[in-house]
């Protein structure tokens, strides 16, 4: 039943991500609609990577059905053959959204302006977690693990508070 409410939650997300990008922050220009576009995929990509943690969780507890485990497992492993693939993918795209969104919002709202610096944050520790995902790829260990885990968890509330940081300029 758990998941089934984590399911709904993250389309929850994902819905309430579109209708706030969408139609209360209408873009002025192609370019920024191309930028909050690209932002809005690369958030997708991430949830699903983010999403892996939750599932192990789910699997390592003692109390879940052993059928919902074995599901969760089997989904867990399909998940991880392309973990790298999109972490790559949703990072090449929030560099593209960064670089338009440098280029066509910095001057209006100002290059110190809580929204720019939320998202020069969130790119420090997107960096963070990719290294740590890649030292742990070369190496793993369990400090490598938990390094990769907090510093994902934590690009991930950056996001979150970076997507909903309101704009005005």
């Amino acid at each position: 039943m758990k998941h089934i409410i984590w399911i709904v939650l993250n389309s929850l997300f994902l819905l309430g991500t579109t209708l706030y990008i969408w139609l209360f922050r209408s873009p002025e220009t192609l370019l920024i609609g191309s930028g909050l576009f690209l932002g809005q995929l690369a958030v997708f990509f991430f949830l699903i990577n983010v999403n892996m943690y939750f599932i192990f969780l789910v699997i390592k507890n003692k109390s879940t059905a052993r059928d919902v485990k074995v599901k969760l497992a089997q989904i867990a492993k399909r998940m991880m053959k392309g973990h790298i693939t999109l972490a790559v993918a949703g990072t090449t795209i929030i560099l593209i959204h960064a670089l338009i969104m440098l280029s066509q919002m910095g001057s209006v709202i100002g290059y110190l302006h809580p929204k720019m610096l939320s998202g020069y944050t969130g790119l420090l520790f997107l960096s963070l977690t990719l290294i740590g995902g890649y030292r742990r790829y070369r190496k793993a260990s369990g400090f490598r693990r938990k390094f990769h885990l907090v510093m994902a968890l934590i690009f991930a509330a950056l996001f979150t508070v970076h997507l909903f940081f309101p704009v005005q300029g």
